[in-house]
Protein backbone atom coordinates (compact mmCIF):
# COMPACT_ATOMS: atom_id res chain seq x y z
CA UNK A 1 0.00 0.00 0.00
CA UNK A 2 1.63 3.49 -1.03
CA UNK A 3 1.91 6.06 1.87
CA UNK A 4 -0.14 9.03 1.54
CA UNK A 5 2.80 11.68 0.38
CA UNK A 6 2.86 15.05 1.94
CA UNK A 7 0.43 17.76 0.21
CA UNK A 8 3.41 20.74 -0.95
CA UNK A 9 2.76 24.12 -1.93
CA UNK A 10 4.77 25.88 -4.63
CA UNK A 11 6.89 27.10 -1.25
CA UNK A 12 7.32 23.79 0.01
CA UNK A 13 8.58 22.66 -3.65
CA UNK A 14 11.10 26.20 -3.83
CA UNK A 15 12.30 25.11 -0.55
CA UNK A 16 13.50 21.82 -1.49
CA UNK A 17 14.50 22.60 -4.64
CA UNK A 18 17.13 24.75 -3.49
CA UNK A 19 17.90 22.55 -0.36
CA UNK A 20 18.89 20.47 -3.40
CA UNK A 21 20.89 22.64 -5.22
CA UNK A 22 22.53 23.86 -2.35
CA UNK A 23 22.12 21.99 1.38
CA UNK A 24 24.66 24.38 3.01
CA UNK A 25 22.31 27.75 2.66
CA UNK A 26 21.54 29.68 6.32
CA UNK A 27 17.72 29.97 6.90
CA UNK A 28 18.19 33.58 5.82
CA UNK A 29 19.67 32.93 2.30
CA UNK A 30 16.75 30.61 1.49
CA UNK A 31 13.87 32.76 2.60
CA UNK A 32 15.63 35.04 0.11
CA UNK A 33 15.60 32.58 -2.58
CA UNK A 34 11.88 31.08 -2.58
CA UNK A 35 10.28 34.48 -1.66
CA UNK A 36 9.62 33.81 2.51
CA UNK A 37 10.51 35.71 5.61
CA UNK A 38 12.89 33.83 7.40
CA UNK A 39 10.50 32.63 10.20
CA UNK A 40 7.83 31.08 7.64
CA UNK A 41 10.46 29.51 6.22
CA UNK A 42 12.03 28.29 9.11
CA UNK A 43 8.35 26.63 10.13
CA UNK A 44 8.70 24.97 6.91
CA UNK A 45 11.67 23.07 6.89
CA UNK A 46 10.94 22.19 10.29
CA UNK A 47 7.69 20.28 9.43
CA UNK A 48 9.45 19.14 5.76
CA UNK A 49 12.12 17.62 8.50
CA UNK A 50 9.35 16.27 10.53
CA UNK A 51 7.46 14.67 8.27
CA UNK A 52 10.55 13.00 6.58
CA UNK A 53 10.70 14.37 3.78
CA UNK A 54 14.08 15.85 4.19
CA UNK A 55 16.42 13.39 5.79
CA UNK A 56 19.67 15.31 6.42
CA UNK A 57 21.92 17.47 5.01
CA UNK A 58 25.50 16.42 3.41
CA UNK A 59 28.20 17.69 1.95
CA UNK A 60 29.42 15.82 -1.60
CA UNK A 61 32.41 14.68 -2.09
CA UNK A 62 34.52 14.48 -5.53
CA UNK A 63 35.71 11.14 -5.60
CA UNK A 64 38.28 11.92 -7.87
CA UNK A 65 39.75 14.79 -5.96
CA UNK A 66 40.39 12.41 -3.44
CA UNK A 67 42.05 9.69 -5.42
CA UNK A 68 39.05 7.17 -5.76
CA UNK A 69 39.41 6.90 -9.23
CA UNK A 70 37.29 3.80 -10.27
CA UNK A 71 33.86 3.35 -9.97
CA UNK A 72 31.81 -0.38 -10.15
CA UNK A 73 28.42 -1.72 -10.51
CA UNK A 74 28.85 -5.10 -8.80
CA UNK A 75 25.81 -7.69 -9.16
CA UNK A 76 25.84 -10.14 -6.66
CA UNK A 77 23.86 -13.10 -6.66
CA UNK A 78 23.23 -15.54 -3.52
CA UNK A 79 23.23 -19.16 -3.31
CA UNK A 80 19.65 -19.05 -1.35
CA UNK A 81 17.01 -16.32 -1.10
CA UNK A 82 16.26 -16.55 2.56
CA UNK A 83 15.74 -13.89 4.64
CA UNK A 84 18.70 -14.70 7.08
CA UNK A 85 20.75 -14.70 3.87
CA UNK A 86 19.57 -11.68 2.57
CA UNK A 87 19.97 -9.62 6.07
CA UNK A 88 23.03 -11.45 6.69
CA UNK A 89 24.47 -9.89 3.50
CA UNK A 90 23.11 -6.52 4.10
CA UNK A 91 24.76 -6.20 7.64
CA UNK A 92 28.16 -7.03 5.91
CA UNK A 93 27.83 -4.99 3.31
CA UNK A 94 26.77 -2.17 5.46
CA UNK A 95 30.02 -2.00 6.80
CA UNK A 96 32.23 -1.97 4.06
CA UNK A 97 33.24 1.85 2.75
CA UNK A 98 33.96 1.10 -0.08
CA UNK A 99 29.93 1.03 -0.66
CA UNK A 100 28.46 3.87 -1.35
CA UNK A 101 25.17 1.92 -2.26
CA UNK A 102 23.38 -1.38 -1.93
CA UNK A 103 20.31 -2.36 -3.78
CA UNK A 104 17.84 -5.58 -3.59
CA UNK A 105 16.69 -5.92 -7.09
CA UNK A 106 14.58 -7.94 -9.30
CA UNK A 107 14.17 -8.33 -12.93
CA UNK A 108 17.69 -9.56 -13.27
CA UNK A 109 20.26 -12.68 -12.51
CA UNK A 110 21.58 -10.77 -9.62
CA UNK A 111 19.77 -10.60 -6.67
CA UNK A 112 21.92 -7.16 -5.56
CA UNK A 113 23.49 -4.19 -7.17
CA UNK A 114 26.38 -2.30 -5.44
CA UNK A 115 28.78 0.86 -6.10
CA UNK A 116 31.77 0.53 -5.26
CA UNK A 117 34.52 3.24 -5.06
CA UNK A 118 37.85 2.40 -4.49
CA UNK A 119 41.18 4.20 -5.70
CA UNK A 120 41.99 1.57 -8.48
CA UNK A 121 42.21 -1.88 -9.83
CA UNK A 122 44.59 -3.35 -7.70
CA UNK A 123 42.18 -1.90 -4.35
CA UNK A 124 38.93 -3.43 -6.36
CA UNK A 125 40.69 -6.77 -6.72
CA UNK A 126 41.55 -7.19 -2.93
CA UNK A 127 38.22 -5.82 -2.42
CA UNK A 128 36.29 -8.63 -3.83
CA UNK A 129 38.64 -11.14 -3.01
CA UNK A 130 38.94 -9.99 0.58
CA UNK A 131 35.54 -8.97 0.92
CA UNK A 132 32.44 -9.83 -1.10
CA UNK A 133 33.43 -13.08 -2.04
CA UNK A 134 33.68 -14.13 1.61
CA UNK A 135 30.29 -13.33 2.53
CA UNK A 136 28.18 -16.71 2.85
CA UNK A 137 26.22 -17.07 0.32
CA UNK A 138 27.32 -15.15 -2.54
CA UNK A 139 27.49 -17.51 -5.09
CA UNK A 140 28.01 -14.73 -8.50
CA UNK A 141 29.25 -11.75 -8.71
CA UNK A 142 29.88 -9.64 -12.29
CA UNK A 143 31.52 -6.38 -12.51
CA UNK A 144 31.19 -3.57 -14.82
CA UNK A 145 33.53 -0.72 -14.72
CA UNK A 146 32.23 2.80 -15.49
CA UNK A 147 33.65 4.93 -17.56
CA UNK A 148 32.21 8.31 -17.41
CA UNK A 149 29.25 9.62 -15.22
CA UNK A 150 26.56 10.93 -17.46
CA UNK A 151 24.26 12.24 -14.95
CA UNK A 152 25.38 11.60 -11.27
CA UNK A 153 22.75 13.49 -9.53
CA UNK A 154 21.62 13.14 -5.66
CA UNK A 155 18.55 15.27 -6.29
CA UNK A 156 15.15 13.61 -6.38
CA UNK A 157 12.59 14.75 -9.35
CA UNK A 158 10.59 17.03 -7.68
CA UNK A 159 8.55 17.36 -11.11
CA UNK A 160 5.82 14.97 -9.50
CA UNK A 161 4.69 17.20 -6.98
Amino acid sequence: MRQESLKLDRFDQRILAALQRDGSLSNQQLAEEVGLSPSPCSRRVQKLEEAGVIRGRAVLLNPKALGLDLTVLVQISMDRHTPERFEHFETTVAGYEEVQWCYLITGQSADYLLKVIVPDMDHYQQFLLNKITRIEGVSGVHSSFVMRKVVDSTAVPLGYL
